[in-house]
């Protein structure tokens, strides 16, 4: 953690917590979106450096007007002071640590070095306490206006109060003690926020990479879920016709072959995010699908009546909802009823039963299985604004029904 200088420091927590520079320097370990953000900590860095190298003009005019009132002995003196208190400020500058006791000692120091300049330099000496309020203002923010207020008001109260003086109210000396400590302050609030701003775009960037491996995830599923429940089916058909001798066997193997190819596809389209889903394909190949599990299927043969803004969820849809089928629904029939703005799935299965030991599911009632593939859908309808409606069907079997007539989701 870098340490804090004028130009660069963040607002003063309370004194039980360490002190914190607003933006140190990029690191490796820093968190960040991209190349941007390490410019703009960059940039931020470079215009700190600059505004500390800057605030050495102030014990520079007072060694240069330290002559006015101070020769010999009693000059050098004063120049060693300010040299010390020019090394206590890049001390504090330059220094890495988090200790916050360390910066304040420093802050200390200054402040007496400040404090013993006062009789060689006299007025010019509150040169130096521009530099020491800057830093109290950053340090301390619960007590910034009060140590600004008291550090304008010392060079017009300091020197008429000193006879030997014999001068008046340092106007220009307390202008520079204030707007110096002002904008000091406002410099330090800024690089604060950027570095807030900094922070909420990587999380922003993190919180989107996050959703992206959760649609990939979905996706890869929902297509090999639906892909590799066909390629079981159709090679368990092909085992039972080649074991009766059928040539038919060699046409599910290709159709095996062909899907797996498919799926592969599939796969490579998804992770791209150019996979598209079109529902009359699915209707295809649901219906191959369910003639390859022995499954009578009822399904459309048209889908003009969905709008084509809505033909990709359905697909979806359809494709979760006849994997499940085949894959735990032990039927005889599958039913898909379509509308402009709701897609249904009835079967007349019996269901397949947990291995997880539990109640029976009562007679011609089927107890599904749940899985990922449902979640996914779930997700998929609620972006879309649609329902989902899952559940035992009257008189018997299952039904999956999504519709985008309304909002909101609801579980059967």
């Amino acid at each position: 953690m870098t340490s804090t200088a004028p130009g660069g420091g963040p607002p003063g927590p309370p004194p039980s917590e360490p002190l914190r520079d607003p933006l140190p320097d990029p690191s490796p370990g820093r968190p960040g979106s991209g190349s941007s953000d390490a410019e703009l900590r960059w940039q931020q860095g470079w215009r700190r450096r600059m505004l500390s190298l800057g605030m050495l003009v102030y014990p520079i005019i007072t060694a240069g007007l330290l002559g006015q009132y101070s020769t010999g002995d009693r000059a050098l003196a004063g120049y060693l002071i300010v040299a010390a208190f020019c090394a206590c400020y890049l001390l504090e500058a330059v220094t890495v640590t988090e200790h916050p006791w360390f910066h304040r000692c420093l802050l200390g120091a200054m402040t007496a070095l400040f404090v013993a300049e006062l009789p060689f330099a006299r007025e010019f000496a509150f040169f130096l306490a521009a530099v020491t309020v800057s830093l109290a203002t950053i340090f301390f923010q619960r007590y910034a206006v009060p140590v600004v207020a008291a550090g304008t008001l010392a060079p017009l109260v300091v020197p008429p109060l000193v006879p030997s003086w014999h001068s008046g109210p340092a106007t220009f000396e307390a202008l520079a003690v204030l707007f110096t400590a002002l904008t000091v302050h406002a410099f330090a609030q800024t690089a604060a926020t950027n570095l807030a701003l900094v922070e909420a775009r990587a999380e922003v960037a993190r919180l989107a990479s996050e959703a992206e491996r959760n649609r990939i995830a979905r996706d890869l599923h929902d297509l090999l879920g639906h892909s590799l429940t066909v390629i079981t089916v159709k090679s368990a058909l092909a085992r039972r016709l080649a074991a009766a001798g059928s040539s038919r066997a060699l046409d599910e193997i290709t159709a095996v072959e062909e899907l797996g190819r498919q799926a592969l596809a599939d796969v490579r389209a998804a992770v791209t995010g150019y996979r598209e889903v079109n529902l009359a394909g699915e209707l295809a190949r649901g219906r191959e699908l369910l003639r390859a599990a022995g499954i009578v299927a009822d399904l459309p043969t048209a889908t003009d009546m969905v709008d084509a803004e809505h033909r990709e969820l359905f697909g979806w849809v359809v494709r979760e909802g006849l994997t499940n089928v085949v894959r735990h629904a032990n039927a005889s029939r599958c039913t898909i009823t379509l509308s402009a703005e709701h897609v249904e799935i009835r079967d007349d299965g019996v269901g397949a039963v947990p291995r997880a030991a539990g109640p029976a599911a009562p007679a011609g009632r089927p107890a599904r299985v749940g899985g990922n593939g449902l979640t996914g859908l779930r997700e998929r309808v609620a972006a879309a604004g649609g329902s989902v409606e899952a559940g035992p069907a009257d008189p018997g079997g299952w039904r999956l029904r999504v519709s985008l007539a309304g909002m909101g989701m609801t579980s059967a």
